[in-house]
This record gives structure tokens, C-alpha cells and sequence, in this order.
């Protein structure tokens, strides 16, 4: 049975229920099971709590161990943004991938898939999926995580993947509200600003979440963004014009609103996270995500002891407070009712639930060769010899971070021993390459080419010197396709680069 520490009042607890901390280690510390005696009742994981299935599992069974209906929150979006498979990456293609196949029934089934691997990893709650419409090609930090530009195409997918990641027993958590794919600033550094107007975010920006909403998404995670058309003063996550008005009572949905991370610079820089997260959950949000850079007791408390001196101040209703408290154990219990009716619909006296996985474990290689598009070529052979692997590497945005690896060069090692790569960044990185590559094949991956003016003035310097060079596009294929052979993978999942190296290999798919 779940414990509350004796002593700790009504609005002590709901303060600590609200909240939802990340935290250090790959295993809980000690303050942190205190705060789930004490009533915290979520905890967000992150690549530094990962080592392995087995440790994860681990980990959340020790959580549950002080607090049975925790619920274990993480950001596993696949595709570039990987939490479980974060120094290896992913098994499976991100949305980009999945938009470019436009097979809902696969997206349906990967969704699946994976919240099977969270679920038997103990995880129930996905910060996933991205709803936003990436309709600004220059938009630095949504890209490949989004399923592409038409809002249709964009809600269709985000409803099968609510659907499928659903049917394993993990909630999914919608993001990022109102939509974020119509900016061109990084929120997790500055807050954005999109400018459309009213009827441009119904059609586009509220489509897709529209659908997650009709499909039942347990949870919709706001954007630290400003809509000036939607509410000039606040950003979305701190709007009750838009949490509440458009959201709660135009949109009709009544599920868990989460933050985005309250330490990110869209808010933190102006508001601080403790003013934030009072006037976060005063517009309607019921759960203050944070942790992402920010992960001890002493933050925990600080949240906590705004949001109880907010309401005994006045400035923060206490109902609102409570209900924001309930809805979180609300989604508990679901995750809890979800994960019974999930292992009932895999014995043999239980039908299999609507939507339910088929179990395909290659399903995500399967969905990153369907993605692949390719270029040019005719006459194009395989490469034989080990060739050399020239990655043009941009800084990874904070939402992919930096530690898990992309590219073709360990697929096409394998394939083709004694290939060679490095990376190359910046005004020489063409001519750098050539001269590392010496008299190899070269291969050029790239990344969002159409933002990158000196990535493409490297291609221009490789392609002039060496016109047989193959050239893998990883982010989003907006630049123009050229090279010997032009290959689109729609994103940089593990499963993407081994998708490509076949190509270029000419590897018959096992």
C-alpha cells in the first residue's frame, strides 16, 4: 500500500504530489524515497539514470518499493531523442521517419512496441508524443522529432501513437501545446515566439492535439512558448487563457497538463522556477516537470514551499491546488488499471485489446528501411571497400543531447571492416575531410544541411574534389539532394544509420 508520512498535512502533500523531480544516479537516493513517503508521488527519468534494462528495472521497482503508485516518467520519444538506448541509440526511427512511411498501422505498432519495452522497464508515463507541426524548416530544436509539416499527416500519426503507446499501458504525454514546430528559437535557451494568428493555429497548431485529445492522450505536456495571439503577456505554460480557456474548456480535455522542464530558459530566466511553477499550476497545469538540469531535495523543497505559501498567501487557490493533486493520482491509478488489462490481454483467456502490439521486436528497423528515400544513383554500385565516413557534425540541441551517437560509420564498420571516420565541424571541414579521407570512397553524413551554411559549403568542396561521394542526410531532407547516391533516413535513430549502411553496403536486410 502507498505511504504518507504521519504529520504531513493536506497541502504538504498535494504541493509534493504536483511536483514531478528528476534526480541523480542510477539508483534512488535516500531523500528522494522520503519525498515519496512524504507524498511525491512522480519522478522523471533521464539518460544519467540508464545503464541498462535490467538496472532500470531495477531502479523503478525500488521506487515502487516506498510508493506502489508512483508514476515513472521519462522522455523516449525514439528517433533522435532516446532516454532508454541513450549510449547506443535507438531501436527505433523517430516521427520524421515514421511520417515519411505514412503507414499509420506502423506507427501504431512501433508506439507500441516500445511502451512494451517502458512497460516491462517499469516506466508508465512517456513524455511522448511531439504533436508540433514543423512548419519552419529553421526551427532548431523540433526537426526530426516532429512527423512532418501538414497538420493531417501530423495528427494522424500522433492519434496511432497515443493509440499504440497506450495499448502497452504507458500514458502517453502529448506535446508540446499549443505547438511548437513554428519557431525559430530553442526555448530550452530563450523563450520562442510564434506570430500566426488565430486561424492559422486552429488549423495547424491544434489539429494534431485535437486528434491526441479524440484518442485518448492521458496527458498533453505545455510549450514554453509565446503565442501572442492566444495570450500576449505569458507564455502557453503559464497562460490560463491557454492552459484552461482553449485548452481545458475549448478542446474539452480533462486529462493530466504537464510542464515542460521549468528549469529551461523560456521561463527560469524570467520568472524563476518557483514563481514559475505558482503561476504554472494557477493556469491549469496539475504536474511541475523538472529535473532536466535540476535534480536534488533542495529543489524539491524550494517547489514545494512556493506552492504551499502561495495558497496560504491567497495568491494560489487552494482547490486548484487539489485538483491538480487529484488528476495526478488519477492518471496513477489508470497506469495501474492499464498495466492489469495489458499482461490480461497476453494470457490466452483474454482477447488481445484494440491496437495491441504484434510483437515484432525488428519493428523499428523494419519502419527505418520503409523510411529511407534515395536520390540519384542510377548506376549506382555498392561499396565494397572500407570506405571513409565523413560526419559534418552540428551541436546537438539540449533536447537530444550529446551522448548518444548517430551516423552510419559503426553500421557500415560492421558490414565493411576498417572503414574510417571522423568528424569534421566548420569553415575547413571539407577540405579536412579529404585530406583524412585520402584515397578512400567517401561517405558525407549530414544533419539539417538546409541550417547549416557551412555544412553545405563543405558538400560543395567534397562533392567538386570527389563527384562519387555518397551523401546521408540525417535530419530533415530540406537542402536539395545531391552526390553519387543521396540518401534520406528522416533521422538519426541507431536504426536509421544500419537502414542506410545496407544501401551503401549493398546488405541484403536479414
Amino acid at each position: 500500500m502507498t505511504t504518507i508520512a504521519s504529520g504531513t498535512d493536506t497541502l504538504t502533500r498535494d504541493a509534493l504530489t504536483v511536483l514531478q523531480p528528476g534526480f541523480p544516479g542510477t539508483t534512488a537516493p535516500d531523500w528522494l524515497l522520503r519525498r515519496l513517503g512524504e507524498g511525491l508521488a512522480s519522478v522523471g527519468l533521464f539518460g544519467r539514470n540508464i545503464a541498462s534494462p535490467e538496472q532500470l528495472a531495477s531502479l523503478t521497482a525500488q521506487l515502487r518499493a516506498e510508493r506502489d503508485d508512483v508514476l515513472v516518467a521519462i522522455d523516449e520519444e525514439g528517433g533522435d531523442v532516446t532516454r532508454l538506448e541513450v549510449r547506443t541509440g535507438s531501436s527505433f526511427p523517430g516521427n520524421h521517419a515514421l511520417g515519411a512511411v505514412d503507414d499509420v498501422a506502423l506507427t501504431l505498432e512501433v508506439a507500441a512496441e516500445l511502451g512494451r519495452r517502458l512497460a516491462e522497464c517499469g516506466v508508465n508515463l512517456n513524455w511522448a508524443p511531439s504533436a508540433d507541426v514543423n512548419s519552419n524548416p529553421a526551427n532548431p530544436v523540433i526537426g526530426v522529432r516532429s512527423f512532418g509539416a501538414d497538420p493531417g499527416l501530423v495528427a494522424r500519426h500522433t492519434a496511432a501513437y497515443v493509440t499504440g503507446l497506450q495499448s502497452a499501458g504507458v500514458a502517453a504525454c502529448t506535446k508540446h501545446f499549443p505547438g511548437h514546430g513554428d519557431t525559430a528559437v530553442d526555448s530550452h535557451h530563450a523563450l520562442p515566439r510564434i506570430d500566426a494568428d488565430p486561424a492559422v493555429l486552429t488549423e495547424r497548431e491544434l489539429t494534431p492535439f485535437r486528434a491526441a485529445i479524440a484518442a485518448g492522450t492521458r496527458a498533453v505536456m505545455s510549450a514554453h512558448i509565446l503565442v501572442p495571439a492566444l495570450d500576449p503577456a505569458r507564455p502557453a505554460t503559464l497562460s490560463p487563457r491557454i492552459l484552461t480557456t482553449l485548452l481545458r474548456e475549448e478542446l474539452g480535455y480533462d486529462g493530466l497538463i504537464v510542464t515542460d522542464g521549468m528549469e529551461m530558459q523560456a521561463v527560469a530566466a524570467t520568472y524563476g522556477i518557483e514563481r514559475g511553477s505558482v503561476l504554472a499550476v494557477a493556469a491549469g497545469a496539475d504536474a511541475i516537470c523538472v529535473g532536466g538540469g535540476l535534480a536534488d531535495d533542495e529543489t524539491v523543497r524550494r517547489l514545494r514551499d512556493a506552492l504551499v505559501t502561495a495558497v496560504r498567501t491567497g495568491e494560489l487557490p487552494e482547490q486548484r491546488l487539489a485538483d491538480a493533486a487529484e488528476r495526478v493520482r488519477a492518471l496513477a491509478r489508470w497506469t495501474a488499471t492499464a498495466a492489469h488489462g495489458t499482461a490480461a490481454a497476453g494470457t490466452d483467456e483474454a482477447p488481445a485489446r484494440a491496437g495491441r502490439s504484434t510483437g515484432r521486436a525488428d519493428v523499428g528497423l523494419i519502419a527505418a528501411r520503409r523510411a529511407l528515400r534515395l536520390t540519384g544513383g542510377d548506376g549506382f554500385t555498392p561499396v565494397t571497400d572500407p570506405p571513409y565516413v565523413a560526419a559534418l557534425t552540428p551541436v546537438a540541441n539540449i533536447a537530444v543531447g550529446d551522448e548518444t551517437p548517430w551516423g552510419v560509420a559503426a553500421e557500415l564498420g560492421r558490414l565493411l571492416p576498417g572503414t574510417g571516420t571522423g568528424g569534421f565541424t566548420g569553415a575547413e571541414a571539407g577540405h579536412e575531410a579529404l585530406v583524412a579521407a585520402g584515397e578512400r570512397r567517401i561517405v558525407a553524413v549530414v544533419r539539417d544541411e538546409h541550417r547549416h551554411p557551412w555544412m553545405t559549403a563543405a558538400l560543395d568542396t567534397l562533392l567538386t574534389a570527389r563527384p562519387d561521394t555518397v551523401v546521408v542526410e540525417m535530419g530533415v531532407p530540406q537542402a536539395p539532394p545531391r552526390g553519387a547516391l543521396h540518401i534520406a533516413t528522416h533521422g538519426a535513430a541507431r536504426v536509421c544509420g544500419r537502414a542506410a549502411a545496407e544501401v551503401i553496403a549493398g546488405a541484403t536486410p536479414a
